[in-house]
């Protein structure tokens, strides 16, 4: 079995590592930002495939000690690069990390790339190109303190990126962020789910997905994997099969979602097309005063505007108190969740929280509360 690593979200480490188990994964385990686990090339693909909240799966290829550029180069040309790239397929290299010699990430990217195309030259005097984009091989440098650790990218961009969002929002949330707190809220697609500041809908499409067992890898282009060497296009091609011959075709209870600007709710609905979902959930336009339960008890869960600005905070105030009036008083029996990135402003929703989940929205520290309402 294969070594790999997942980045993920810091705060969600836990339920990335839950995540990978439940696909198959084997010695799982959480880092900061990210999960270690094994297994083999299926349950790479698998990985890429069905994850709902990991960024990239890394294949790390060598640990090693790096105190400088020197050492650094003549680490990377340690390795025999024949067996990952020819001189006719491109290369790009990414770094994150730092040390007192190593502090620039642009220049120890260069050292990479300079040792790998150094070596090409001398064995066969060609040498790949750098492509930062679409490139054929993507590698992926960390360092920490006096170490290294090279990785080969098996995901390419994101998998944050499902490709179903050609119309967003002002401030949307990450796909996988979304879908973390879903799973926070122990929702499942048996249970109504209602977002009455749904945006664009990411929390809705990423609950359709969901009800639909409609895998997220399947929505997005290719794979960084899909151009390796060593790449399996027949187990690919029926992990993809068994994919699509998994899918529902309605959901088990029904999603809603609201929003009082009209042509946010449009985009809500063009994306639940690109992803498809069709006119499954449904959207409409409504101010949040007129929100009611659209059915029998749920799982409500809204992102509410934070307020960066103490005028907008102030503004704010009253429109959280009025979200845990409505909470409390038209929606017994459901259960709430808010996404918060402002403690004060959390304060004057006036209902005490059952759950707080610490969880970040990019780098902004934010909490996810539960309220029973009874």
């Amino acid at each position: 079995m294969t070594q790999y690593f997942a980045t993920v979200a810091r705060g969600l480490e836990e339920i990335a590592a839950q995540e990978l188990k439940d696909l198959g994964a084997q010695e799982v385990q959480p880092d900061f930002t990210g999960v270690y686990f094994r297994g083999n090339q299926e349950l790479l693909y698998r990985v890429n495939l069905w994850s709902r909240l990991l960024f990239r799966v890394f294949v790390p290829v060598k640990n090693f000690p790096c105190r400088n550029g020197d050492q650094l180069y003549r680490e990377i040309q340690k390795i025999d690069w024949r067996d990952y790239l020819t001189p006719d397929q491109t290369l790009s290299v990414h770094c994150t990390g730092t040390n007192a010699q190593l502090n620039h990430t642009h220049f120890t990217a260069l050292q990479v790339k300079n040792a790998i195309v150094d070596q090409q030259r001398d064995q066969t005097g060609r040498r790949s190109s750098v492509d930062s984009q679409e490139a054929d091989l993507m590698l992926n440098l960390h360092i920490h303190r006096d170490r290294a650790i090279l990785s080969l990218d098996s995901s390419g961009s994101s998998l944050h990126r499902r490709g179903y969002r050609p119309a967003m929002g002002a401030a949307p949330l990450k796909e996988t962020l979304a879908s973390a707190l879903l799973r926070l809220a122990q929702w499942t697609p048996e249970t109504p789910l209602y977002d009455p500041l749904c945006g664009s809908g990411t929390i809705l499409l990423e609950a359709g997905l969901q009800s639909l067992n409609i895998a997220p890898g399947l929505v997005r282009g290719e794979f960084a994997f899909e151009r390796w060497s060593d790449f399996n296009p027949d187990l690919w091609q029926k992990l993809r099969q068994e994919a699509l011959e998994q899918q529902r075709d309605k959901f088990p209870a029904p999603l809603w979602g609201s929003d009082r600007n009209a042509e946010i709710i449009q985009q809500a609905r063009t994306n639940a097309q690109y992803c498809g979902l069709g006119d499954s959930i449904q959207f409409q336009v409504q101010d949040i005063e007129d929100i009611y339960p659209p059915t029998e008890p749920g799982i409500l869960i809204c992102n509410p505007p934070y307020g960066k600005r103490l005028g907008e905070v102030e503004e704010l105030g009253s429109f959280y108190k009025l979200l845990g009036d409505l909470f409390k008083q038209r929606f017994t029996g459901w259960t709430a969740y808010i996404l918060s990135g402002n403690k004060e402003l959390t304060k004057k929703v006036g209902l005490k929280a059952s759950r707080r989940f610490p969880v970040y929205n990019g780098s902004l520290p934010c909490t996810f509360l539960k309220y029973d309402l009874y």
